[in-house]
């Protein structure tokens, strides 16, 4: 029976390793399952090798629905449409690893390497849109998982929802760390000349190497900042999140973050500290032990100040930004670097919902122009 996590030991067989390209370092059951598989060591030589590379599997589906509704004070929108389940950027720190265990699937390795493209999203969403009672509000596309991740280059599933968007002229939010959202700039562009638009590239740090441990699939940093300074320089609002803050392995970078994004023509950023939800806490705690080794006590040591000693605070209100010395210290940095380089709080996105049109369901007698 699982009988919960074993500790780190880098003397086990089953020990977690680094695998290239791939941000988890393990692959544990998840929560709801009832068997935990550990290896074990027989004896017998072995030759030292590295850990395998899993490859990327991906499932195409037929999702009943598309829209999802919630009602977080801590969240700027009501509305979300998440085009794949999984998302192979790999970021460690992702909150929504957890939801794998949903699909009786990792959290870890899973998470990163078994997708699911929801290749039906546009067709459920032109049938949601056309609903009599359904009321326009701002749908964000990547509130869970990232709607440019690298599977997008093949499936364009995101394009697909943001082609009906602009269709029915209905306004949107976007939140990534792949600089391939510049792909659809000739529809986001004219989207955003009618205030139906507005991005966020999210930046953790300006450290390749960090970056490369942290979300290893995900553009580089400096990419990501390109990709700011494009989309704005064509017309396209977008923003910064730096986000998560992780306490110090990436918080050093803040004000430089801030100040490339102004260069880059961003006038509004947000921020999040780091939330180890659920089998993320120990997931986390292994790339520590991997990665920062020294710092490792130290980090988890301030994760818990910011959420009154514990690994991860649920509470709305604080489970965003965290409470205590340390949190505070974040807020104030934040605040000031961003006033000194002129740039706005994230509630500052306006966008216009008065222009929504519903489809029009296909008529056999067509259109009448």
């Amino acid at each position: 029976m699982k009988s919960g996590p074993r500790p780190f030991s880098p003397d086990r067989i089953d020990a977690p390793a680094r695998i290239k390209g791939r941000g988890a370092a393990s692959n544990p059951e998840g929560r709801f399952e009832s068997i935990e598989k550990t290896r074990e060591d027989d004896g017998w030589h072995r030759e030292e090798a590295d850990a395998p590379r899993p490859p990327t599997q991906i499932t195409e589906e037929r999702a009943r629905s598309i829209i999802s509704r919630n009602d977080s004070p801590d969240i700027h929108f009501t509305q979300s449409i998440n085009p794949y389940r999984g998302c192979e950027h790999g970021c460690v720190y992702c909150y929504a690893r957890p939801s794998h265990a949903y699909l009786n699937l990792s959290p870890g390795i899973d998470f990163e390497t078994r997708l699911f493209a929801k290749t039906n999203a546009a067709e459920l969403l032109r049938k949601e849109l056309a609903k009599p009672g359904y009321a326009c509000s701002p749908i964000n596309l990547g509130a869970n998982t990232d709607p440019y991740q690298p599977i997008e280059r093949r499936y364009r599933i995101t394009r697909s929802v943001l082609e009906v968007l602009y269709e029915c002229r209905h306004p949107c939010t976007i939140i990534t760390k792949n600089a391939l959202i510049e792909r659809d700039l000739d529809l986001l562009v004219p989207m955003a000349q009618e205030r139906l638009v507005h991005a966020f590239v999210s930046v953790t740090s300006l450290d390749n190497r960090l970056s490369s441990a942290l979300e290893p699939r995900a553009s580089a940093p400096h990419r990501r900042l390109e990709a700011v300074a494009a989309l704005n320089a064509a017309g396209v609002p977008c923003g910064v999140m730096v986000a998560p803050i992780l306490p110090m392995v990436t918080d050093r970078w803040i004000e430089q973050i801030l100040q490339r994004a102004a260069a880059a023509g961003a006038t509004i950023a947000g921020y999040t500290v780091l939330r180890l939800p659920y089998e993320l806490k120990d997931l986390f705690r292994e790339w520590l032990e991997l990665h920062v080794p020294q710092r490792a006590a130290h980090v988890m040591s301030l994760i818990r100040q910011m959420r009154s000693g514990r690994d991860n605070d649920p509470n709305f209100g604080s489970r965003m930004r965290g409470e205590g010395e340390f949190a505070e210290l974040i807020r104030q940095r934040f605040q000031l670097a961003c006033r000194k380089h002129g740039i706005g709080r994230g509630r500052e996105v306006r966008l216009d919902t008065s222009a929504f049109r519903p489809p029009r369901a296909a008529s056999p007698q067509g259109e009448l122009l």
